[in-house]
């Protein structure tokens, strides 16, 4: 009995190893990791670009601001 267990052991040991993924698919799930890690950087990117981007808005506005205040300021002194 004991040769019997042991023998179904080992041969569901090694049918499970057998279903295991092919080489096909395995390169399918790598490309796939491949593909998400270039999109994920790729939108970190274009988050960065936008943020930049707002930030050099928002110091062009301060900026044409303190502009007209200045120039609020002369005119009523004048």
């Amino acid at each position: 009995m004991k040769k019997v267990l042991t023998f179904a052991t080992a041969a569901t040991m090694l049918a499970f190893i057998a279903c295991g993924p092919s080489a096909e698919e395995k390169a399918k799930a790598e490309q796939h990791v491949k593909d998400s890690l270039r999109n994920d950087s790729t939108a970190k990117a274009q988050a960065k670009a936008m943020a930049m981007q707002k930030m050099n808005d928002s110091i062009a506005k301060a900026k044409a601001d303190t502009n007209k205040m200045a120039a609020d300021t002369n005119k009523k002194a004048k």
